[in-house]
């Protein structure tokens, strides 16, 4: 069963959405014939910056990684993915 949730969006922002999804797909980029493909790694390698995957907790909006040996450098950027379990 689908429960529907309210659109609660303000008139503005329904059309600047439904303005977003009408236009066309963009076109896929033009690499060159010759190109090899790649491992996403090799493109992540090449920044300072490496994504990792911690568990945590999130307490007055402040994130609580569980494990206390991991140190998340200061004004990290985190995407916060939620459980359904209580």
């Amino acid at each position: 069963m689908i429960n529907a949730i309210p659109d609660d969006r303000s008139p503005e922002r329904r059309a600047r959405d439904e303005s977003l999804a009408a236009e066309p797909p963009m076109p896929p980029p033009k690499v060159p014939p010759d190109a090899r493909p790649e491992p996403v790694e090799a493109l992540l390698a090449k920044h300072s910056r490496h994504p990792m995957a911690v568990e945590g907790v999130v307490e007055n909006g402040l994130v609580r990684p569980l494990d206390p040996t991991v140190k998340l450098p200061e004004r990290s950027r985190v995407i916060i993915v939620a459980s359904g379990e209580k």
